[in-house]
């Protein structure tokens, strides 16, 4: 779930962001610093939020001055106003009881997160996303207006809008010196890049990677674009990145559901998260029906529960039996039938749902053992929960 949040920059005007929370109490924070003239609403910056909430880490990510839905004229900022209101973000955070422990920045901001982290006492880990080695890069951006701007300011056109660029931006720009800060970092560092990236060079990678001490990752996204459009690269990153920072995060992980609970959480679109007391794992649709294939479907997950429990049922008899099972395969699959085509069943009106189960047993099994086996497959608690009376209760509950 998540939630407005905003806070005052140094100039007392309000930034607008989005805290994304997981469910309970959040293991950690995390601060995301999106690219150059985007936004909060950035597709890949929602889907790393969302990763990390699976993880327990709480984000906030926000529109820089002048940007989105945030206060301020965008031709008055430069880079080190941008420090300026990750700084107040930091401060926001902690005044909400959420100290930033993990600084993740796309692009620009992940120029801004290297030149800041050093600051922030609480940030345990920092991860860059395509970030350019040296501010100045953005140069490049705008290189035909180059001379009107350092004669003072100049319209530029940049990922479809309109901004204005002054001197005073191209000025702070060169003053920085990130190889030192990247150098002082002393927080465990990864690197993002991709190697077709035509926005920011993958040599900007080798530049920060090469600067920092250890511990440092990097990871090559292959054929992703900066903004990483594809969804299949945005998530690689996101569940990539989450597993990276639990190292270091909090290794007690709050959970997301009492014993003997389930909840199921809408992540995007049809992609749902499933949190048992210890567990979490993804559900979703193919492509071809609307979703994005990022999980089971909900009908593989009950297959994968009435096949799991049969082969556990299967070891445990046999461990009980001294039954020489060896191995125990189960191969499951659902359709509908017409009720008055199925042999064994007990009414012939309608269409009934059909499971298939095909079990393979390996070990020096004799015949009687096989059948008894066979038999005992039919005795698995969800087996007996399917074809047995069940009723499903629900209610509405209210969310705090």
């Amino acid at each position: 779930m998540n939630e407005k949040f905003s806070f005052q920059n140094s100039a007392g005007q309000t930034l607008c962001g989005r805290l994304d929370l997981p469910v309970g109490q959040p293991r950690a924070t995390a601060l995301f610093a999106h690219c150059f003239t985007c936004g909060k609403d950035l597709r890949s910056a929602g889907r790393i939020s969302r990763a990390l909430t699976r993880q327990g880490v709480a984000v906030l990510r926000f529109d820089f001055t002048g940007l989105g839905d945030s206060e301020g004229d965008f031709a008055n900022t430069d880079f080190s106003s941008n420090l300026e209101d990750l700084r107040c973000a930091a401060r926001a955070l902690e005044a909400r009881e959420l100290t930033p422990e993990i600084l993740v920045g796309h692009s620009l901001g992940g120029a801004a997160v290297l030149a800041i982290a050093g600051e922030l006492e609480t940030c345990r880990a920092v991860v860059t996303i395509g970030a350019p080695s040296d501010p100045e890069h953005l140069e490049k951006l705008f290189s035909e207006e180059l001379d009107l701007i350092r004669e003072g300011k100049a319209e530029v056109r940049l990922a479809g809008r309109t901004f204005t660029i002054t001197r005073k931006f191209l000025e702070d720009i060169a003053s920085q010196k990130l190889a030192t800060k990247i150098q002082n970092l002393r927080r465990p560092l990864l690197v993002f890049h991709a190697p077709l990236d035509n926005v920011v060079g993958i040599e900007n990678a080798r530049a920060i990677f090469e600067s920092a001490y250890h511990p440092k990752s990097f990871i090559s996204l292959d054929t992703a674009d900066h903004l990483l459009s594809n969804r299949r690269d945005a998530e690689y990153v996101a569940t990539t990145l989450a597993a990276w920072a639990s190292r270091y995060i909090s290794e007690e992980k709050p959970s997301q559901a009492a014993e003997g609970e389930v909840v199921v959480e809408e992540l995007e679109g049809l992609t749902q998260g499933i949190f048992t007391k210890a567990h979490s794992l993804l559900a979703d649709e193919p492509e071809r029906l609307g979703g994005a294939n990022m999980g089971p479907t909900p009908y593989d997950l009950l297959l994968a529960g009435l096949g799991a429990c049969t082969s556990m049922t299967l070891r445990m008899y046999a461990r009980h039996k001294k039954i020489p099972l060896e191995s125990v395969q189960v191969k499951l699959r659902h359709r509908r039938t017409h009720a008055q085509d199925c042999e064994q069943c007990e009414t012939s009106e309608g269409k009934l749902d059909v499971i298939e189960r095909e079990v393979f047993l390996q070990g020096e099994l004799d015949q009687q053992q096989r059948t008894r086996l066979l038999e005992i497959a039919d005795r698995c608690p969800v087996h007996k929960t399917l074809t047995g009376r069940l009723e499903i209760h629900t209610r509405a509950g209210e969310i705090s």
